[in-house]
């Protein structure tokens, strides 16, 4: 993808998702919401699109987390469904995932469609567990444990900050590594990353884009990936850093927060709807390479839904 292809294929999508969906305007799907822009700023060459005659039908976009691949969103132009174009945007992100050695890479798809599970089974991806994307009010809330914002962060080195993360993350999922989204919300101006420190070090952190323009959408802050570190207190640092997310997006004048989290992640999912959390989309996990140490494990208290 280059700069010239961002509107067409953001039009493409746009029109994709919303005749998926049904809307009356299937144009309007996602609002001021922007997944094609920030992503393709985020990584020009983690973005590919599909042409005929020099006229862009289709785009699809990578993430590497470290060890972890995150795959789409894919779309096609709808009139050019079922004519194997899909497949072929998948090959350039496969071929990617092989060259950077990642242990493992997942998706986010309709659990209904047996068009989009037979895409992605005929290429090595096998569904998992039931993902939400759940929505509450904000509410000013006072955190039990303050946090600091990397926006605010008082380490004078970015560096070691990212550092830091990733010694967090690499304790969660062996390889997790999130500095390049960390970078990318914070270089594109797109929201923040709340950091909850304690007597070890880093204990949580959680990527929250905000507002129109970014992934989130106008009055919403959207917690894009979050995670504390494992052990015993696990729970209550998983609480704790939802506080945080609460009263960042409160006090930065957003009324909705949305997160996205696997079902399989139970305890972390219950404790999210125990706080008023509605079910606002249901989608299913499908993963590359399903039978290894999955990042969905039910002791593992992340939140990601790999929109």
């Amino acid at each position: 993808m280059h700069e010239g292809d961002v509107d067409r294929a953001d039009r493409v999508m746009r029109l994709a998702f919303g005749t998926i969906r049904r809307l009356p305007d299937p144009s309007t799907t996602f609002g001021d919401r922007q997944m094609v822009r920030t992503r393709f700023r985020a990584e020009p060459a983690c973005a590919w699109v599909a042409e005929i005659e020099d006229e862009l039908v289709g785009s699809v976009f990578v993430a590497r987390w470290g060890s972890f691949a995150v795959l789409g969103p894919l779309s096609v132009r709808p009139d050019l469904w079922d004519r194997g174009i899909g497949g072929r945007l998948l090959q350039p992100a496969l071929e990617e995932f092989e060259r950077w050695g990642v242990r493992q890479a997942g998706l986010f798809t309709f659990p209904e469609s047996p068009k989009h599970l037979g895409l992605y089974q005929s290429n090595g991806f096998w569904p998992g567990s039931l993902t939400v994307v759940a929505t509450k009010e904000t509410a000013p809330v006072t955190p039990h444990r303050p946090y600091t914002l990397v926006s605010h962060d008082s380490q004078p080195d970015h560096d070691s900050l990212l550092e830091e993360a990733r010694r967090l993350t690499d304790q969660v999922f062996a390889g997790l590594d999130l500095g390049d989204e960390i970078a990318a919300v914070s270089g594109l101006r797109l929201g923040d990353t709340i950091l909850l420190r304690g007597d070890s070090g880093l204990d949580a952190i959680a990527i929250c884009h905000c507002g129109a323009g970014s992934e989130a959408g106008g009055d919403t802050c959207y917690v894009k990936f979050a995670a504390v570190r494992p052990g015993t207190a696990a729970p209550q640092r998983f609480e704790e850093v939802l506080d945080a997310c609460d009263s960042f997006a409160a006090e930065s004048g957003l009324s909705r927060l949305v997160v996205g989290i696997d079902t399989g992640r139970r305890d972390a999912y219950r404790r999210l709807l125990a706080r008023g959390f509605r079910v606002e989309q249901v989608g299913v996990s499908m993963w590359l390479r399903p039978d290894e140490d999955r990042l969905d494990a039910a002791d593992r208290y992340v939140i990601d839904d790999r929109r």
